[in-house]
Order: structure tokens, then sequence, then C-alpha cells
């Protein structure tokens, strides 16, 4: 990856640790590469440490970007992802010998804890980002005991950084709320190159047995319990009692889909898609159904709008940030599946008001690119390496709210 564009800021040695990175398929680990990339166009030195993802991953494989790859530990409760084991004394030794400016951890699990701990111990400058709402997910898994305990191992692992970054202010809020320190809104983009309305394929609207003026609703994400996958089924059966030929595409992978499918034989099941094929798969349908609570953003929302599909989410993370309700979408308060299902069924009865929001959605898409967030993020980064603080009193610091702004 060529250096390009050098900030303002002296140039960095960044150690950026994380538990997933692309080719692994999710918000989180897109986002990180984003960060990433944001880091090395402005001149700055990063070294990305994460597992290895196949037998055949290799530093370079992917781009030029050094990176120290360590050992993968699989997580039960997701099949397919994985963790990173701990590699304390590893880094320990690697950043005595050169030590970097500044410790990013992105994830919490055993390989950002042992970062976070190395990074402690070497007296570097430390940040961190919060991604996922792992401590919700038990709830999903008959976990839910654990939920209070999932909080406070985050917000004693949280408290340990300089600062952490989080991506909007709603989820800032509940997590100022619940005792963390140092939050600073850094906002999620998209790429509006790749998601965009262009890529439209009648073709395969065809092979989805969907005629051009068939509405095609579409559900990207995991098929697993906490995405809430059956609501926006219901929310297409409903829509479909107004319009029998309506299509349903799911995109996606995961524990559910073998039920969902025995149960639901006349909706596509995609699978994992990505690239341009994801891109022409989300602009070749009309509406999207993400009834998902569980995000602490929610990437595909933006993807959504920005390929030109009109929204119907619960009103929080990423909709809550960027939907104008009957101008870019539609929002239920969260939890009421009821109105969530009217939503969906009111699209199709009003045609206008679908290519309304679909219209909306491109022209509000087109305002959140990654650059203003990748110069956000660095000047974050560079804050933490010259030691400067976000925290006063306990109360999130204007720096974090400006980082918040809307790119």
């Amino acid at each position: 990856m060529k250096q390009t564009s050098p900030s303002a800021h002296r140039s960095l040695r960044v150690a950026v640790v994380t538990e997933t990175y692309p080719p692994e398929i999710g918000g989180a680990a897109m986002c990180v590469r984003r960060f990433v990339e944001a880091l090395v166009a402005r001149g700055h030195l990063v070294e990305v440490i994460r597992p290895r993802q196949s037998a055949r991953d290799r530093p370079g494989a992917d781009d030029d970007m050094p990176a120290l790859l360590t050992r993968p530990l699989a997580i039960g409760l997701h099949p397919g992802l994985q963790l990173g084991r701990p590699e304390g004394r590893r880094l320990l030794a690697r950043w005595r010998a050169e030590r970097p400016d500044v410790v990013h951890v992105a994830t919490e699990g055993p390989l950002g804890l042992s970062a976070l701990r190395a990074a402690r111990r070497l007296g570097l400058p430390l940040s961190s980002s919060f991604h996922t709402n792992f401590h919700s997910f038990s709830r999903y898994y008959g976990l839910g005991a654990l939920q209070a305990l999932g909080m406070a191992y985050m917000r004693w692992f949280h408290n340990r950084a300089a600062c952490t970054m989080v991506p909007t202010a709603q989820t800032r809020d509940v997590l100022h709320s619940a005792g963390f320190r140092g939050l600073a809104v850094v906002p999620r983009g998209v790429d509006t190159v790749l998601f965009t309305p262009a890529r439209r394929s009648e073709e395969l609207r065809r092979a989805w047995g969907a005629g051009p003026g068939d509405p095609v609703a579409l559900h990207v994400g995991r098929l697993a319990p906490e995405k809430n996958v059956p609501l926006a089924i219901e929310a297409f059966r409903a829509l479909q009692r107004e319009a029998p030929r309506a299509r349903m595409v799911l995109v996606g992978e995961g524990p559910e889909r073998g039920r969902l499918e025995r149960a639901n034989p006349d909706l596509v099941f995609a699978g994992m898609r990505r690239g341009e094929d994801l891109a022409s798969h989300y602009a070749s349908g009309d509406l999207f159904l993400f009834p998902s609570l569980s995000e602490t953003f929610g990437n595909v929302t933006l993807e959504a709008m920005a390929s030109g599909l009109a929204v119907v989410a619960y009103d929080d993370a990423a909709a809550h940030e960027h939907i104008r309700p009957f101008e870019t979408g539609l929002l239920a308060p969260p939890g009421r599946a009821d109105l969530f299902l009217a939503a969906a069924a009111d699209l199709v009865r009003d045609p206008q008001l679908m290519r309304r929001l679909r219209q909306g959605a491109v022209k509000a898409a087109a305002e959140i690119g990654w650059d203003a967030v990748g110069r956000a993020f660095e000047g974050l980064v560079c804050r933490i390496a010259a030691g400067g603080g976000l925290e006063t009193a306990g109360r999130p610091s204007p720096m974090g709210a400006a980082a918040g702004a809307r790119a």
C-alpha cells in the first residue's frame, strides 16, 4: 500500500491490534481496514497485528501492509469467526526492540487484552475502539446472566486506554452512562463508488424471479439470532400481502440459515457476497429490511442507502444517526415489531413514497465519505501519541463531539 498525502503531523509508528480484518466479512473488519488505510495514506508507518485467517494467509497477501500474524482461536458461539490467542510476551519483546509511538487496540478478545497489558507495561500511548456489542449478544445465546459481567469487562478494558473511539453519539452516551471514560465519536463512512444504484442488474433480478415492476426486499447480514432475521421475514410477508409478486433476498451466512431456508423455501438465500457482486445485490433490490437491535453501528444501513434502497429499520445505531423519517427511510421505535411491520407494508402501498425515499437515501449517503472519517481518526491517534487526554471530570470531551460531526 503506497503511502501518500503526508499528514500535517509528524509521521508516527502505529501498531494496530485487531482480531477482525479483511478478508473476514463484517462491519468491524471493514472499519479497521479503513482506519489503517487512513493512517497509511497520511504518511504513517502502520503494523497490523491480527490472527492468521487461513493456512495460506501471509503478510502482504492482500496488500503490502506490514503485519504480525498470530495464532487463531475459534469462537464457539460464532462458527467461522475467530479471535486471536494472547501474545503478551511476543508483543513485549517486539515493542521493546522497536517502540511504536502509539498502540491502537480495536478488539477486546484475548489478543487485544494481551496487547493492552503489554502497551501499559511499556508505558506506550494507547487508544481503543468500540466496534461490537459483544456484551449484548449474550441474551441471544441463552447467556443473559453474563450480560452484566460482559459490560463490566468492556468498561474495565476500555478505561485502560486514553481514548475509546465509538461510532455514534448514541453509543457514546450509553457507554458514558455505564461508566466508560475518554469517549470520542469517530463516525463511519460508506464507499459510494462501490455502492451505487448504477450497479442495478435486471439479469440478477430475473434470476430472483422478479419482474421489472416487482418489489424486491433485501436483508444483508449474518443469519444469526442477534440480527432478528425472523422479523425481517415477517415484514416481507406483510408487504407480500399487499404485493403478491414481491420477492425477498437474504445475503449472508450464519447458524440460522438452514432453519430459515427450510421454513421459507420461496425466499432467495444468496449466501456470502463480496465486492462488486455484493454491491450489485444491494442495487438490484428496492427496499431494505433491517430490524437488528444488536448493532454498534450497522454499516449495511449506509451501504443500502448508497445503493438506492428504501430502508426500514429500528431507530437505533446507524439508522438513528443517518435516516430522516419519510425523507431517507422509515424508522420504528426500538422493539415495536408492529410498527416495523406496518412501515414495510406502507412502502409497497405507496410507490411514490418508496421512490422518494430511495432518491433521498442516495443523496444523504453521498455526504458520508470515508475521507473525513479517516482525518478524524488520524487526529485522535496523533493526539494520543502526543500525550493528549480526552477526559475531564468524567465527561466526554468537546473533541469527542467534534470528531462526530457528519462527514
